[in-house]
C-alpha cells in the first residue's frame, strides 16, 4: 500500500505542476526515491525497454528512437527532456503509470546516465542497451574513464538482452565480450569520412587493448579516439558489423547503410553514428525501412544540440559542448565550414557541470578555419578566453563578458555568421537570450 501511496501523491502533485505550467524535472522521481530507495521494482510493464547510454549524443539518439517508434504507431514512453538518472527516470515512470505502478505502452525508450546504468536496470528489466561512446567527462563525479567502463562491464557479465556497440569506440567495443554467453551483441560502424585523419588531433582514451595491453593500431581517426582499430596482436576490433554507414556526405547531409540513402537535418560525423545507432535499433525490432527514412529526415532536436536558427538574418549554430570531445567536434564542425564566422563560446562551472573546468586544456583551438572574432562568456568566461590566446589565437579578436546579456549583443554587432558553444547549465539560458535577442521568443 505505500508504493500505492506515493503514486497517488506524485499524481497529484504532477497536477500542481501543470497548473503552474511546470514539468517537475526530476521532483517527481527524487519524491518518491526518498520515501522508497526500492519504487523501481513496482512497476509493472509487458513490452521491452531500451536504454540510450553514452558520453554524447545519448539524448539525440534516445528522442530519435522514440521519435522513429511513434511514427510506426506505436505508444511509445520515454524521459525525452533529458532526465537521465534515476529520479528522472522514475519520474517519468510515474507520469506515466497507473497507481498499481502499471504501465501501458508498446515500448519504453529512456537515456540514461552512464554512472546510472547498473543502478536503475538492476531493480528494473532490460531488453536492448545501446551504448554509443565513452569520453572523459566531469572527472569530478563520474572519475577516470576506465573506472566507469568497468562498472559498466561488471553488470553487463550478467545481461544476455540485445547490445548495440559502436564497434570504432575501443572502450565500447570491449564491452561485447564482459559476457561471452550472450549471443545478442550487435556492432554498428561508419565507414571513413572526408575529413577522417590518420592521426589522432584531438585528445582520446583507450590508446591501448584492454585484453593483451598492445598499443592498438589505426587505419584512421574520425574524431577524437573513435575510428578505425585494431589490436595486431589479439585481433580486437575485428568484429561482424550489423550496420555499417557509408559514403558519408556531410555537405548534402546524407549516408547509405545497405545501399539504403538516409537523408539528415545537421553535418555532423557524430550525428551519422547516431543515427547508424538509431537504425540498428529500429531495425532489431523490425520497423520499416521507409518508416526509418522518413523519420530520420524529419527529425530535429531543437534544444541547443546542432539547432540552427536566423537572428536578425544572421545563421547561428548552437550547440551543446560539456566535455573535450564535445568542444572538439563542434569545432570540427566550424573548421569544415569555409565561410567567415564568428565563434561565442559560454563556459559555467555550476554543480551540474562540475567544479572542475581543467579539461579546456584538452580543447584543441589551433588553426581554426576563417574565425574573425571570438567571444566568452560564462562563470569561467576569462579561463577560456586564456585558453582560446594561449593557442595562438590574435587576442586582440577574444571578447570576454562575465554578463551573458553583454556577450550576445557584442556577438550581433556583425552580420557574420555564429557559431555558438554552450556547456550544459549554460546552454539553456543562452539559447534563450539569442531567441529573445532575435524576437524568435518573448
Amino acid at each position: 500500500m505505500k508504493n500505492f501511496f506515493i503514486i497517488l501523491a506524485m499524481k497529484i502533485l504532477n497536477i500542481i505542476l501543470k497548473i503552474f505550467h511546470k514539468n517537475g524535472g526530476n521532483l517527481l522521481g527524487k519524491i518518491a526515491f526518498n520515501w522508497n530507495p526500492e519504487i523501481l521494482k513496482y512497476f509493472k510493464t509487458n513490452c521491452p525497454v531500451i536504454a540510450v547510454s553514452a558520453t554524447n549524443g545519448k539524448t539525440m539518439t534516445n528522442n530519435c528512437i522514440a521519435y522513429t517508434l511513434k511514427n510506426s504507431g506505436y505508444k511509445v514512453v520515454s524521459n525525452v527532456e533529458g532526465n537521465n538518472m534515476e529520479t528522472g527516470i522514475i519520474s517519468t515512470l510515474l507520469k506515466n503509470c497507473s497507481l498499481f505502478g502499471k504501465i501501458k505502452a508498446d515500448f519504453l525508450v529512456f537515456e540514461v546516465d552512464e554512472s546510472y546504468i547498473p543502478i536503475v536496470f538492476k531493480d528494473f528489466k532490460l531488453d536492448t542497451l545501446v551504448i554509443l561512446n565513452f569520453f572523459r567527462d566531469q572527472l569530478d563525479r563520474n572519475g577516470e574513464v576506465e573506472s566507469l567502463i568497468l562498472r559498466i562491464n561488471e553488470f553487463l557479465k550478467t545481461y544476455n538482452g540485445n547490445l548495440i556497440l559502436n564497434n570504432d569506440d575501443p572502450n565500447v567495443a570491449r564491452l561485447g565480450q564482459a559476457n561471452p554467453e550472450n549471443l545478442n551483441v550487435y556492432y554498428f560502424s561508419v565507414d571513413k569520412y572526408k575529413y577522417a585523419t590518420e592521426n589522432i588531433k584531438e585528445a582520446g582514451e583507450g590508446k591501448f587493448c584492454p585484453f593483451c595491453k598492445t598499443k592498438l593500431e589505426y587505419e584512421y581517426y574520425q574524431y577524437s579516439h573513435v575510428g578505425k582499430f585494431n589490436c595486431p596482436n589479439c585481433n580486437f576490433g575485428n568484429n561482424e558489423i550489423y550496420k555499417l554507414a557509408t559514403n558519408i556526405d556531410l555537405k548534402n547531409r546524407c549516408f547509405e547503410i545497405n545501399d539504403v540513402t538516409y537523408n539528415i537535418k545537421g553535418n555532423s560525423i557524430y550525428l551519422v553514428y547516431n543515427y547508424t545507432a538509431v537504425i540498428s535499433v529500429c531495425s532489431l525490432y523490425n520497423i520499416s525501412t521507409e518508416i526509418i527514412r522518413n523519420s530520420l529526415s524529419t527529425f530535429s532536436l531543437n534544444n541547443g544540440r546542432l539547432e540552427e536558427l536566423e537572428i536578425n538574418g544572421v545563421k547561428t549554430i548552437i550547440n551543446l559542448a560539456k566535455n573535450p570531445t564535445g568542444s572538439n567536434v563542434s569545432l570540427r564542425i566550424l573548421n569544415e565550414d569555409d565561410d567567415e564566422k564568428e565563434l561565442l563560446f559560454v563556459l559555467n562551472d555550476n554543480i551540474a557541470d562540475g567544479f572542475d573546468v581543467s579539461w579546456i586544456w584538452d580543447i584543441n583551438f589551433d588553426n581554426l578555419n576563417n574565425v574573425s572574432r571570438i567571444i566568452t562568456s560564462g562563470t569561467r568566461a576569462y579561463d577560456i578566453a586564456i585558453r582560446i590566446k594561449t593557442s595562438g589565437f590574435d587576442s586582440c579578436k577574444i571578447e570576454p563578458y562575465l554578463d551573458l546579456t553583454e556577450a550576445i549583443q557584442a556577438l550581433y554587432k556583425t552580420d557574420i555568421k555564429k557559431y555558438v558553444i554552450a556547456n550544459y547549465t549554460s546552454l539553456q539560458p543562452t539559447r534563450k537570450q539569442i531567441k529573445h535577442f532575435g524576437g524568435l521568443e518573448k
